[in-house]
């Protein structure tokens, strides 16, 4: 063949290129169109290849992956799966808790070392790969892939008490709708001719019986369940409905149901801030808020809850983050969206703060000239009998006009002289500052304190109605997210019907989650939360960051972001996936432990005799419960881990999935635009051309040599050692 006979050439190429774009329609020849691509995942050898699609529509058209409306959409997911109840109840108790303003500082700190690095990690990988949490960490480490199995089983356990929590705003929400509120006053029992105040009420508080009592009718103990509570039962019904019509079609509707649920809790927040700042004693609570007691920043305890909230808050670990994420396009800034929900989250959870202690100062001054009041009458009581002389009292002090300073000024006086006896005169200081450091969280915040501060308000009910509502949206957008991190998964390993699976899904969640609407249900509430999820979410986040930055190798995911981001990270990334976020993790994990061991394991229980709550250890069958959570959650981990190693069963990594093959026929079909002579006439297959975009080899931070392959010693044929295949470098 004459060597300057293009003609020839060009026949002998088209021949080529026919026969590969041949080979590969026959090595997917499950259907001949596509809704989606999906991974395989564990489907044993010799099982024939198989294709997880969907049917397209008539005319056979190809589709991709679903994908996101608008950037805004997406953002509105993210955020809405970060911002959570935890920013409104757990954010600013920790504040208070561990010095105020100076919290702020290790909580700023340890978002740029780990929150925002493992973030961006976990957008990206996503991203890359396209798969939910089981399929990712797959392909990135095939023996580690028990990591997407223990992420999901976390989900499935937060789920299941999240939604609870859903259920408890429902039941408030629509019981806001009254005036006055039911919770505004204790309730009157008769008793014959004689009307007397109930007694568990007048030992506590109106709010604090109408959410023990009349909301959840609690139990003594866990071991007495008491039986289903049909008002919780119906409200975990309704919530179960909204988490499922949200979900039903995927992002396709989630997305939707994001622009509302993520946008209207700041309109609420943004009208407590204003209407808060003009309550009386707000500016109290925001200055005792972030009045900095820098001494607390010595305490490791400040900055392990710190490491702690930051991990929670972003969603790590979850398989939210990497499902949603999963349906971006491959050239989507993640850099720029781990900074921005990274951000965005941590001015969420300082509003929320401003407006919680605004809320709580002006309820600590209700609470303190009550207090004045009460102690003055006593004070008057004891001037009648001539128990106290009035020359005690200053001359200037009027009882009908009497100021928290005024008051506080006779109570020293009346302490100085009656110095013997003060103890049985049972006066109390009155003291703002006292009522300001009553640290509360969870459901106590939102559920017993913020409501007996609303109580107080002008148009109580509707403030109410404005705060419920918004505790359902945050709630549901985290719950949006932690469903898309179970079902993203399940669907791109299984070709089921999403619509069929949520359904399955909600109605099994709601079934489990009876065990949470009992009468004891709120103690099995706190044993999920304080179990469940911790330290085998720890866990997990840990083994994805060693799985990128020292098995995958980190030069080789830097320059996998800078293909697919068409920048270079910064150097920074590299060193805190590399060392510092790992050891941080380690020293966390340590920590738990630790707390774990040394903590007694128990909860409060509420006795309604006393009307106060008393703390219980755990009865051995619910400290069995407990700890059977946490080894439940992290047994995927290593039984995949064995099964792989020892070649039990396969792991999938070597099929290519539907899109790469999609993408290798129309990067061929184009070679004739290319340099198709270099692609066919060479002999040697491993140097042609990647069908993905070409790149610099990653030098890492000041590094002089290119980076080469590995073989990491693993017995398993796996993906990510195949450098060839451009999805299994990520």
């Amino acid at each position: 063949m004459p060597k300057n006979s293009k003609a020839v050439k060009r026949e002998l190429d088209d021949d080529v290129t026919e026969s590969v774009r041949d080979l590969l329609s026959n090595e997917d020849a499950c259907d001949d169109s596509f809704k989606k691509s999906s991974l395989i995942v564990d489907s044993p050898e010799g099982e024939g290849k198989e294709c997880d699609v969907e049917e397209g529509g008539s005319d056979g058209e190809e589709e991709e992956r679903p994908a996101w409306n608008s950037k805004l959409q997406y953002i509105l997911a993210q955020v809405g799966f970060s911002v959570g109840l935890g920013n409104v109840w757990r954010f600013p108790y920790l504040c208070q808790k561990n010095g105020g303003g100076a919290y702020l500082v290790p909580y700023l700190i340890l978002l740029i070392l780990i929150g925002i690095p493992l973030f961006f990690l976990e957008l990206a990988v996503g991203q890359r790969i396209r798969r939910g949490s089981i399929g990712v960490w797959n392909y990135v480490y095939p023996q580690l892939g028990g990591i997407g199995v223990s992420s999901l089983m976390v989900c499935g356990f937060v789920g299941l008490y999240y939604n609870v929590i859903i259920g408890w705003s429902i039941f408030y929400f629509f019981q806001s709708f009254q005036y006055p509120l039911p919770w505004a006053e204790c309730p009157i029992k008769r008793n014959g001719s004689q009307a007397i105040v109930e007694p568990e009420c007048e030992k506590s508080s109106a709010t604090t019986y109408f959410w023990y009592r009349e909301t959840l009718n609690i139990t003594s103990t866990i071991d007495d369940t008491g039986g289903l509570n049909w008002k919780m039962t119906l409200s975990l019904l309704v919530a179960w409905i909204l988490v499922c019509l949200a979900v039903i079609k995927g992002i396709q509707s989630s997305g939707k149901v994001m622009y509302f649920s993520s946008l209207f809790p700041y309109v609420v927040l943004f009208c407590f801030l204003v209407r808060g700042l003009l309550l009386k004693g707000a500016v109290d609570g925001i200055a005792h808020m972030f009045t900095p007691k820098l001494e607390k920043m010595l305490e490791p305890q400040v900055w392990r809850e710190a490491a702690t909230q930051v991990f929670f808050a972003l969603g790590l670990g979850f398989g939210g983050v990497i499902a949603f994420s999963s349906y971006n396009k491959r050239d989507n800034n993640c850099h720029f969206d781990a900074a921005l929900v990274s951000i965005i989250n941590f001015v969420t959870s300082i509003l929320a703060t401003l407006v919680v202690f605004a809320v709580l100062g002006f309820k600590a001054n209700v609470m303190n000239e009550k207090c004045v009041v009460e102690n003055a009458e006593k004070i008057l009581g004891y001037l009648n009998s001539g128990v106290l002389s009035r020359e005690l009292i200053p001359p200037h002090i009027n009882f009908s006009h009497l100021s928290a300073q005024d008051y506080s000024e006779m109570y020293g006086v009346i302490k100085t002289v009656k110095e013997d006896n003060f103890a049985q005169l049972g006066l109390d200081p009155c003291v703002l500052e006292d009522e300001l450091n009553k640290a509360v969280q969870g459901t106590g915040l939102a559920f017993i304190a913020f409501t007996e501060a609303m109580t107080h308000f002008p148009a109580s009910p509707f403030w109410s109605v404005m705060f419920f509502f918004m505790l359902i949206n945050l709630g549901l957008g985290s719950m949006i997210g932690t469903m898309t991190g179970i079902t993203t998964p399940i669907l791109d390993a299984f070709k089921v019907r999403k619509e069929i699976l949520c359904v399955v899904c909600c109605v099994i969640a709601f079934l489990l989650g009876l065990l949470f609407v009992q009468r004891s249900g709120n103690y099995f509430v706190t044993m999920f939360d304080d179990y469940s999820a911790g330290l085998p979410l720890t866990v997990v986040v840990i083994l994805e960051n060693i799985s990128v930055a020292w098995i995958y190798g980190t030069k080789r995911f830097m320059q996998d972001l800078e293909d697919m981001l068409g920048f270079r990270p910064y150097a920074f990334y590299f060193y805190m996936w590399k060392y510092v976020s790992p050891a941080i993790l380690v020293v966390l994990i340590t920590a738990t432990v630790i707390e774990m061991a040394i903590s007694p394991a128990g909860y409060n229980a509420w006795e309604e005799a006393e009307g106060s709550e008393r703390f219980h250890s755990y009865p051995p069958w619910a400290l069995a419960m407990a700890y059977a959570l946490i080894v439940v959650a992290m047994l995927p981990l290593p039984i995949i881990f064995i099964v792989r190693h020892f070649n039990l069963i396969s792991d999938g990594s070597n099929k290519l999935s539907v899109s790469y093959r999609k993408g290798m026929m129309k990067d061929i079909s184009n070679l004739e635009e290319q340099d198709e002579q270099r692609f066919i006439l060479n002999k040697n297959t491993s140097e042609a051309p990647s069908p993905m975009p070409p790149h610099r080899a990653y030098l890492g931070p000041g590094g002089t040599q290119e980076m080469t392959n590995t073989n990491y010693g693993t017995s398993t044929k796996t993906g990510y050692q195949n450098i060839g295949s451009p999805e299994s470098e990520l």
